[in-house]
């Protein structure tokens, strides 16, 4: 159960991706009931089922909205469906939809997987809506009954401790997302400085995802007028653009710094970023909280690039200063990790060959297959039925 427009080439549908691609490669056929939006995903095994789109909807928002509360309702209606006209082994299912599976899975005697990509109580709580202590109270009691009536919950990386804490019995396990390093080759790289105005002569600091406030993307911005004044020509290239008031607020922050020194691009299709990654110096995660890893950062590793990332729970799930510079995340503190990564060329290359290596041997892709298959096996799933 996919709650949102699949497939969309960012975050949370990119991991589902894998999911399924280790669930084809185990030789399972598998079901995904997702909204009516989203681009055809071609995998061997894999049958995408599209809720109704009563009200005509084109697109549905990241995060909490009305027309995805519209959505979800016919989940409930549609899963029940399924489960009444086909034999399945279990429901693997995603952030809110979690819920309805809990509800109704159970009466066809089908355990349920709650992939658990981010805390939904710590999302609904961060909306000024629901910031008060008695909303907090109730969203983490429904998120605790949730980790206490599925059969288990798979969550992304760092935030395993947290179901820990609400849910002591209940089952927890962690997924490490694959990372598998796309090549950019030399001729794409030279195509991609030339279409952003680079001469080769520049540094640059590279940054992709989301502009959601929580990445940090302001103090990032902030530590650039510092990182200019000791190296002048450092280019700040930020990639994830959308039309929205996230991105309007970075960009009232961004007209501070020298048009020289910024590119701000939309979101790319996720098979380009390979020459983003080989074009960067420094590759930046400046998010300000969260429990939960971004996928980027594994895609930073295995491309072997130079990281500079904030000292948060979820990026210590998988760096340390071994393989990138940890700082804390205020502006001054990204200022300084970049302009000593920039400046000083051994340890940047020292940083790059330990995230690769880190990468190889932690983050490849059959480690995840086998992961997936002890996870169906740990709630009774042992063919290959649908």
């Amino acid at each position: 159960m996919a709650p949102q427009p699949f497939f969309t080439d960012r975050g949370t549908p990119i991991a589902t991706r894998h999911l399924l691609e280790a669930f084809s490669e185990l030789g399972y056929e598998t079901d995904v009931l997702t909204f009516p939006m989203g681009q055809p995903l071609e995998i061997r095994g894999v049958r995408l089922i599209r809720i109704p789109n009563v009200l005509r909807l084109r697109t549905v928002p990241v995060g909490f909205s009305l027309r995805k509360l519209w959505l979800d309702l016919f989940l409930f209606r549609w899963l029940a469906r399924c489960l009444r006209d086909n034999e399945y082994a279990c429901v693997s299912a995603l952030e809110e939809a979690a819920f309805v599976a809990a509800l109704v899975a159970p009466r066809f005697g089908v355990p349920v997987v709650y992939d658990m990509q981010s805390s939904l109580a710590d999302q609904m709580t961060r909306l000024v809506p629901f910031r008060s202590r008695m909303s907090r109270s109730l969203f983490e009691r429904l998120e605790r009954w949730l980790f206490d009536h599925v059969d288990l919950v798979m969550t992304s990386a760092g935030l395993a401790e947290r179901v820990k804490r609400a849910s002591p019995n209940a089952r927890v396990r962690e997924w490490r997302y694959p990372a598998v390093a796309g090549e950019g080759s030399p001729g794409d790289v030279d195509e991609l400085r030339a279409q952003l105005g680079l001469d080769g002569s520049e540094p640059v600091i590279l940054y992709s995802g989301s502009f959601k406030n929580y990445q940090g993307l302001s103090n990032l911005l902030e530590a650039m007028s510092s990182v200019l004044q000791s190296v002048p020509s450092a280019v700040l290239l930020l990639v994830g653009a959308e039309q929205g008031a996230d991105d309007d607020g970075v960009r009232r922050v961004a007209r501070g710094l020298p048009a020289r020194s910024l590119r701000i691009l939309e979101r790319q299709p996720h098979a380009t970023m390979p020459r983003y990654l080989a074009l960067a110096h420094v590759v930046v995660s400046p998010r300000l909280f969260g429990e939960n890893l971004p996928i980027k950062v594994l895609e930073y590793l295995a491309a072997g690039r130079a990281i500079v990332a904030t000292a948060i729970p979820a990026h210590h799930t998988v760096l340390d200063d071994w393989r990138a510079l940890l700082v804390e995340p205020q502006a001054d503190a990204l200022a300084a990790g970049l302009i000593s990564l920039l400046l000083d060329g051994e340890r940047r290359g020292e940083l790059e060959r330990n995230a690769r290596r880190f990468a190889e041997e932690h983050l490849g892709w059959l480690g995840f297959v086998h992961s997936v298959g002890e996870v169906l096996s740990e709630v009774g799933v042992d063919g290959h039925a649908r």
